[in-house]
């Protein structure tokens, strides 16, 4: 078998991704929750500094969505890999940019804490400090009290506020607290990252999936229509066959005229069958024009045995078929019905509308099904019946049988047109 060349070969199928913009949806719902929940629960707690912490908390869900866009590009990269090590690309590339996320949160509210410290220290007038170490202090009196004097009526003790003492509320932060509270942090935005991650896997299945059904339909179109022209070029060969032997036969004999004529009318035969696409529909009439051509040719073997009659209304000129459906049934009238007899037989042609259906019938007046039929009797007739199942699936009828004075097959399918007369 005869392989394509490079240059030749079918292209790859583009990778199947998430499109950017539901992507990037994806990212500003999350984040977006993400604000308002927060923003919800300082508003419940209290915490004060409201705008503050407001425009702040603002910038980190900006980043947020910055380093979760980082983290989608990263992940990109296993789109076509099985869904256990997207899982495990997942829980391994989000903990580095949730930590990077927790460490940006900790500078944009470093200075946020301070802030706190003096709001508390004037709401209950504490003096609040920190020293050099970073620790932090509050200054509270120290009062000494001195007892009332002895002897003296009414006298009370006497208290005497004689300095300050600092006292220590919070150490310095050490390297390990720094350590605790980026990762406290890191945690939290870790899981939103991970939640995410697995919306974009549901994305990326549900549009993988998508491709996966338009691929399968395309192959079954594919196939379908492989069957279609496969069926198709059966008919050929077979008529050509006999053709060729109908024209030996009359040079042989020395019927030169009758053989030229043949020939001639064998070539617009071919050209107008060989006009169109293998698996295209055809025109009614175009394949009515055909049989009349073929039996045109079949009339220069039997000039005085053959007679045809056509019978299409006008309105269903342009009723669509598949092309050459009808050649193998009259072909079988001519080989089955006016072969076998030494008399006229009329091979009948006709189109009719039936309840939105188009109704073609090829029927004859010869001997019906002779004895003797041969086998390629019935292939023609399961071509037709092949060709249209598969162009129009189980929605047709089809019936072949002999009846009193002859033969009849019905053609019964969906009756569409061509918008404008199919030429």
């Amino acid at each position: 078998m005869a392989t394509k060349p490079p240059s030749e070969a079918a292209p790859a199928a583009p990778p199947v991704t998430v499109p950017f913009r539901m992507v990037l949806v994806s990212m500003l719902v999350l984040w977006t929750t993400y604000f308002a929940l927060i923003t919800v629960r300082s508003l419940v707690m209290d915490f004060g500094l409201q705008f503050e912490m407001g425009w702040r908390r603002f910038a980190v869900t900006g980043v947020g969505v910055a380093f979760t866009m980082l983290l989608w590009l990263l992940l990109r990269l296993f789109d076509r890999k099985p869904l256990w090590l997207k899982i495990s690309a997942a829980i391994i590339l989000a903990l580095p940019v949730a930590l990077g996320i927790g460490q940006v949160n900790q500078w944009v509210f470093e200075d946020i804490q301070l802030a706190q410290e003096r709001a508390y220290a004037a709401k209950y007038n504490l003096n609040l400090r920190r020293d050099e170490a970073g620790n932090l202090l509050v200054d509270v009196p120290v009062r000494r009290i001195s007892p009332a004097a002895p002897g003296v009526s009414g006298a009370t003790a006497q208290e005497e506020v004689i300095g300050s003492e600092s006292v220590l509320i919070a150490p310095a932060v050490t390297y390990a607290d720094f350590w605790r509270r980026l990762l406290h942090v890191a945690l939290g935005r870790y899981f939103l990252l991970l939640a995410w991650a697995s919306t974009y896997f549901a994305l990326l299945a549900g549009v993988q999936a998508r491709a996966a059904e338009r691929r399968e339909q395309q192959f079954r179109s594919a196939a379908k229509a492989a069957e279609l022209r496969s069926l198709r070029y059966q008919v050929n060969p077979h008529f050509l066959f006999n053709t060729l032997n109908s024209l030996s036969a009359l040079v042989m004999t020395g019927k030169a005229d009758r053989a030229e004529k043949m020939i001639q009318t064998m070539s617009r035969f071919y050209r107008h069958s060989l006009a169109n696409e293998p698996t295209a529909d055809v025109s009614l009439k175009d394949e009515f024009d055909l049989q009349r051509l073929y039996l045109d040719i079949e009339a220069v073997r039997f000039p005085k045995r053959l007679a045809s009659v056509f019978d299409l209304p006008e309105d269903l000129e342009n009723a669509r078929v598949p092309g050459m459906i009808l050649q193998p049934l009259v072909e079988n009238s001519v080989k089955y019905a006016i072969s076998a007899v030494a008399r006229t037989v009329t091979v009948t042609v006709a189109a009719r509308e039936e309840f939105d259906r188009l109704l073609i019938t090829v029927s004859d007046d010869g001997p019906g099904v002779p004895q003797g039929a041969g086998h390629g009797f019935g292939i023609g007739l399961a071509n037709v019946r092949d060709r249209l199942e598969a162009r129009f699936g189980p929605d047709i009828g089809f019936t072949s049988a002999p009846v009193p004075g002859g033969y009849r097959t019905e053609i019964r399918i969906p009756l569409t047109r061509f918008a404008t007369r199919h030429d």
